[in-house]
């Protein structure tokens, strides 16, 4: 099972290069010169900060919950890195269906498409309604999402002596279903440390480790062709008409305005 230790030392990492070395060469040579990102999680569980600290300087905000997504850039060790972050699903309310559809959008934000997205869980107590919150936004990317899906765990510190394998063995099922989505990747992040600093750079190395397994990217596009099948038994005329009338007695203005929540600029 892979782990990652923020405080893992040079001569660990330069081990555990030799041993990648011998044990799948072809891997050398999956070095990305672009790697593109999309935050995914709730509203506050550091998915914004987690951001910042990839992009190693405050970019997206954290004092109020974004409506809409932003997209920043950086460079990292050679890489450029563009990082979307997504509006945050609420954890004890409905998502309006105006965050959802923003929320896909950022798929689009980042042609031809994410090589990851990186689904940001705090750790804490997780429960059903966590998990089940999860499936019901990352699943609007449809099934094939989660094979280009890695887990960010934040607020690591809290576990003190407690390693991050004892505190997924003790969350039981729920968690464990979700890291089963995406074949149990994972990654600890310490959003303590800001700027500079090699768990990024092994973050990446992650991203890169996940594309030479799984296949270069998500195409947004793939999310059309599985609603097509639906799509085509529907009865267009009338069903049509009645889907276009109800945006505007729902509109994402009026959720706005209903929500209080100040939309911030991309």
């Amino acid at each position: 099972m892979d782990t990652n230790n923020p405080l893992q030392t040079k001569a660990e990492n330069a081990t555990a290069s030799e041993e990648e070395t011998k044990k799948a060469p072809a891997q050398l040579a999956s070095h990305l010169a672009e790697i593109r990102l999309v935050m995914l999680g709730w509203r506050w569980p550091g998915k914004s900060l987690t951001g910042n600290t990839i992009i190693g300087r405050e970019e997206f905000r954290l004092e109020r919950a974004a409506e809409f997504c932003v997209k920043r850039q950086t460079e990292v060790e050679g890489r450029q890195v563009t990082v979307v972050d997504t509006p945050g699903w609420f954890s004890a309310q409905d998502t309006p269906p105006s965050y959802k559809q923003e929320l896909v959008r950022g798929a689009s934000l980042c042609p031809p498409g994410p090589h990851a997205f990186l689904l940001v869980i705090p750790v804490g107590m997780f429960t059903e309604v966590d998990r089940s919150r999860i499936e019901e936004h990352v699943s609007l990317f449809g099934e094939h999402v989660w094979k280009h899906t890695i887990v960010v765990f934040t607020w690591a510190d809290v576990l003190r002596t407690i390693s991050i394998e004892r505190y997924i063995r003790r969350e039981g099922k729920e968690l464990q279903w979700v890291l089963e989505k995406c074949k149990r990747r994972y990654f600890v992040i310490n959003n303590c440390v800001f700027g500079e600093h090699p768990q990024v750079e092994r973050l990446m190395e992650r991203v890169e480790k996940m594309v030479a397994e799984e296949g270069d990217y998500y195409n947004p596009e793939d999310l059309e062709k599985e609603k097509k099948p639906l799509d085509e038994n529907k009865n267009p005329p009338r069903e049509v008409q009645e889907l276009g009338a109800r945006p505007k007695q729902n509109s994402g203005l009026g959720l706005s305005k209903a929500m209080e929540v100040e939309p911030v600029s991309n």
